[in-house]
């Protein structure tokens, strides 16, 4: 098993859950982060920032932008699949597109009766 851990941009988050469910991957988990990359902004990705101090630019800071962050637990089989998906829907060729990272999983457990593995993930 491995997750895949996805940041992307918030206006593909749906066309992203969609491509996911379509290829048989609809369970995910999805979190409102703030971050950057390299660059310092991108620009007409923030909509308001004077109502979100966190957006805000202090002198000799830099500003946070708005993402998604999605953890995906697939087989190992799958991996691929799930990230060329998530790929194709997430580029646009323009700074800030995301990016990807796969990692090891040991183990899954199910709390409530106690599968295990994959078992515990479908």
């Amino acid at each position: 098993m491995k997750e895949i851990i996805a940041i992307i941009r918030p206006s593909m988050i749906n066309k992203t859950k969609e491509v996911l469910d379509v290829l048989g991957h609809p369970a995910l988990t999805a979190v409102s982060v703030f971050g950057r990359g390299k660059q310092k902004s991108i620009l007409n990705e923030v909509k308001s920032v004077k109502d979100n101090p966190e957006l805000q630019q202090q002198p000799g800071k830099m500003a946070y932008i708005p993402k998604r962050l999605l953890s995906i637990i697939v087989p190992d089989e799958d991996v691929n699949l799930i990230v060329e998906a998530i790929m194709k829907v997430n580029h646009t060729g323009n700074i800030g597109d995301g990016k990807i990272f796969l990692c090891p999983i040991e183990d899954s457990i199910r709390v409530r009766n106690k599968d295990r593995g994959m078992e515990a993930i479908v």
